[in-house]
């Protein structure tokens, strides 16, 4: 035990009980900030060789790498991921153009030029960057938004009967631009994100946001290539209620289902599923994963052009894939008005989604990703890319676990898998034209089971969370219904909504003291937590501004059980029903008694003077006021709360309605008697309260206080003992009850009554000496002689009050019954 007790390491201090005033003019002294604007902005701008060195490693992170790369160690490991890699995005390119309602040709150019960029530009060393299914299909929407298949029907030939002929030509190139503006306004959107140093935008989108989000982007994913499973000839539908939609058509067609498409399709689904399954269970033993996505292409490849598939059953196939890489050509920027706000969203989801698995592979490999770099590089590659027709790229979720999984060790991965697919481009890509579209679905189709999985968020999150619990359902049904651009935005006011009500609905609590270990908890919650007699420490955890002003007063009042207008109120009711049992007496008496054994004071108050010689529990100075004349009532103090400690220390800031909301509810206080003193404050949210002018008038730094310790014990200092009298000695209070010298004991040694006192000659006996008279008061000069006549009729009482109140004698002529006999109880 006793080498426990020497290793146990001790917390000693001993310090006086400061308070902010105490603090500001003895203990800490702020610097003085000796540089001026200019010096500061000249700083900023100060070009050296340093500084520039810096910025161009910043820019190009491929040099802090590529000089000192290890060949013999990562070399291979890049090699066998990249060619890994460069498997699955081949034929993942294909697929996701599908999504993004254009020839698949520009998947391909998609999964090229950005890969090959972001080499250069980016900071992270495990995530392939390339085609992805969210991204291609919010770019899909808009697609059919701005050029539906209505715009391109051609009139029948000369008159005739036949339906009009729909231009698949014409749709796809107008696709194509569309497609190509659209990138190139998410790659100066992210561009210029990064130049501001706005990487923190993706806090916003909060985990159950993305992943709700996410789940939906699955389900209109899956619901977009069922025609394509199916083989029906429905058209694409964009905006709210489009998944509903697309749905009812599929259904409506369903009659007309190609049953070979669907076989194929189906035997792709279920192939590829084992091969996933497979690689997931022996990830372990297995040296790369099994590519399945390129071994379905191949074969249902060769399938479909061994068997015809394509004329003899009339399966839709890729179709032309032109060789060769496309001349750079300018975007139509006359398209930019009616993009501009998808072009946002589109910037925004794509950042988040790289951005969040760039931080899971630095975590995982110990090191560092950079968010405003992350934004210029994706800026950069969609870009410049858009100049070579290709459509948004992102991370891919798949393709990244791939290149990870494989042992890649750099961006050196990345660039293989490009040059793996500008080989497919340049050489072999008419290979591909008779890939059926089913197959492709198939991929995609797969490819989404990691997504659906996030649906076992939500028993998880009803465990751990509601309200995150209430983002993911809200981000998903949003999105499912009203499309992807809308169901964000409104997941996003939702989770932004939900910060606001936290913050309006904070947990508030009254605190104890835990003994002997300076320690203050929630004394509903926690046994060993006590209160402090007649002070209430409230707590609440959230910062004090105009959303929840108001409702902070409201927990105080409530909370702590004491309600200053409650109290007004019954003082108003006491002294009408007083001043009706006084009858026609008057008095102008004004002084105070207190029953120690019940823990009540009573007041005789002059009407008119009840609330203006109070302030924060002290009398205010009378010295230029006389006193009313008018009748004297006895009031009776209605709280044993003297104090009310305010626990600020959640606060991060406080606005000016939260300001005047404080200042209004000390006034209130102060007015029944009931002190506010304020403790934990930080350093900032004190420059907040000095910038709002707060410590002005009866608003003092003496008011506040570091800890809240230090606020209590400030508290019981200034209102030792059971009870609390205003007194008239220059403090502010008298300790009534409990230490012999300040204050009147009425009865405690067997006698009827004995003042307290120390040294036998400052106190007086009440009752046992013969005389009538008692004198209370300690020294002669400050205190109250009561002098009782020979008969009982009439009764003088002379008060002589301190210098800080008014120098004069109250004379009480006739008392009413009820105080005549409770006086003559506490003498005889």
């Amino acid at each position: 035990m006793e080498e426990e007790a020497e290793s146990t390491l001790m917390y000693r201090v001993e310090r006086p009980v400061y308070d902010e005033a105490f603090i500001r003019s003895t203990v800490l002294k702020r610097r003085e900030n000796s540089t001026t604007f200019r010096q500061r902005l000249a700083k900023h701008f100060r070009c050296s060789s340093k500084r520039a060195k810096a910025a161009v490693f910043s820019f190009l992170p491929i040099l802090t790498w590529l000089p000192s790369y290890p060949v013999k160690e990562f070399l291979f490991s890049d090699v066998v991921s990249g060619l890994s890699t460069g498997v699955v995005q081949l034929p993942q390119g294909l697929a996701y153009a599908m999504l993004a309602a254009v020839p698949p040709v520009y998947g391909l150019y998609s999964s090229f030029y950005p890969v090959l960029l972001y080499t250069f530009f980016g900071t992270s060393r495990h995530i392939s960057v390339g085609t992805f299914a969210v991204i291609s299909l919010m770019i899909g929407g808009v697609v059919v938004r701005e050029a539906p298949d209505s715009m391109f029907f051609l009139p029948p030939v000369n008159g005739s009967n036949m339906s009009a002929v729909l231009d698949v030509e014409a749709r796809d190139a107008r696709r194509v631009q569309v497609a190509v503006v659209l990138t190139t306004l998410v790659g100066i959107i992210q561009f210029v994100f990064g130049l501001l140093r706005f990487g923190f935008v993706a806090i916003y989108l909060t985990e159950p946001l993305v992943r709700g989000f996410t789940t939906a982007a699955a389900v209109h994913v899956v619901v977009s290539q069922l025609k394509y499973l199916l083989g029906v000839k429905t058209p694409r539908f964009s905006g709210p209620f489009s998944a509903l939609f697309s749905i009812q058509a599929v259904f409506s067609d369903i009659t007309s289902t190609n049953v070979s498409t669907l076989i194929l399709g189906l035997v792709c689904i279920v192939f590829l599923y084992v091969i996933k399954d497979l690689n997931e269970r022996f990830k372990k033993k297995l040296p790369i994963p099994i590519p399945g996505e390129i071994i379905v292409v191949i074969v249902s490849t060769g399938v479909s052009y061994g068997m015809s598939l394509s004329h003899v059953y009339s399966v839709d196939v890729v179709g032309k894939i032109p060789s060769g890489l496309l001349a750079p050509t300018a975007p139509d920027f006359s398209l930019l008005p009616n993009l501009v706000t998808d072009s946002f969203a589109v910037a925004i989801v794509g950042f988040s989604m790289g951005m969040s698995l760039a931080k899971i592979f630095a975590l995982k490999h110990g090191y560092k990703v950079d968010g405003n770099q992350e934004l210029i590089a994706l800026g950069l590659c969609n870009f410049i890319s858009s100049f070579f027709q290709t459509f948004a790229i992102t991370c891919s979720m798949s393709r990244s676990l791939v290149q990870e999984s494989t042992g890649g060790k750099t961006q050196i991965a990345g660039l293989l898998s490009s040059l793996m697919v500008l080989l497919v481009v340049v050489a072999i890509g008419f290979v591909f034209q008779p890939l059926p579209q089913t197959a492709l679905a198939a991929i995609i189709m797969v490819n989404l089971l990691g997504m659906f999985k996030q649906i076992r968020d939500i028993p998880a999150l009803w465990r751990t969370s509601r309200i995150e619990l209430a983002i993911w359902l809200v981000a998903f049904v949003a999105s499912v219904l009203l499309g992807l651009d809308y169901g964000l935005l409104v997941a996003l006011a939702f989770a932004i909504l939900t910060v606001i009500y936290r913050t309006q609905s904070p947990k508030s609590a009254v605190l104890g003291h835990v003994p002997g270990t300076g320690l203050y908890c929630d004394v509903e919650e926690y046994e060993e937590a006590v209160e402090y007699e007649g002070i209430k420490i409230f707590h609440s955890n959230s910062s004090i501004y105009f959303a929840n002003s108001d409702l902070y007063v409201n927990a105080l009042k409530e909370k702590t059980g004491v309600d200053p207008e409650a109290l007004q109120a019954a003082r108003k009711a006491q002294r009408k029903q007083k001043q009706k049992q006084k009858g026609d007496h008057n008095s102008s008496l004004k002084t105070s008694c207190t029953d120690n054994e019940q823990g009540v004071t009573h007041e005789v108050l002059s009407y008119n003077h009840v609330s203006e010689e109070q302030s924060n529990g002290q009398l205010g100075d009378g010295d230029s006021e006389t006193l009313s004349e008018e009748d004297g009532v006895f009031l009776y103090r209605l709280s044993d709360v003297h104090s009310i400690i305010l626990d600020w220390t959640p606060g991060s800031f406080i606005d000016s309605v939260g300001a005047k909301a404080i200042k209004q509810v000390i006034l209130e206080y102060a007015a029944v008697d009931v002190q506010v003193v304020i403790a934990g404050c930080s350093r900032n949210l004190l420059s907040d309260l000095d910038s709002l002018q707060f410590f002005s008038g009866v608003m003092t730094p003496e008011m506040v206080f570091p800890t809240v310790h230090d606020a209590a014990l400030s508290c019981q200092r200034s209102h030792p003992g059971r009870g609390t009298q205003l007194s008239d000695d220059g403090r502010r209070g008298t300790q009534l009850s409990d230490d012999g010298r300040r204050g009147t004991q009425l009865s405690d040694d067997g006698r009827r009554g004995t003042q307290l006192s120390d040294d036998g000659r400052r106190g007086t006996q009440l009752s046992d000496d013969g005389r009538r008279g008692t004198q209370l008061s300690d020294d002669g000069r400050r205190g109250t002689q009561l002098a009782l006549g020979e008969t009982a009729d009439s009764q003088e009482v002379f008060g002589r009050v301190s210098r800080r109140c008014c120098q004069k004698t109250i004379v009480m002529e006739t008392a009413s019954s009820c105080w005549y006999q409770m006086l003559q109880r506490a003498v005889f």
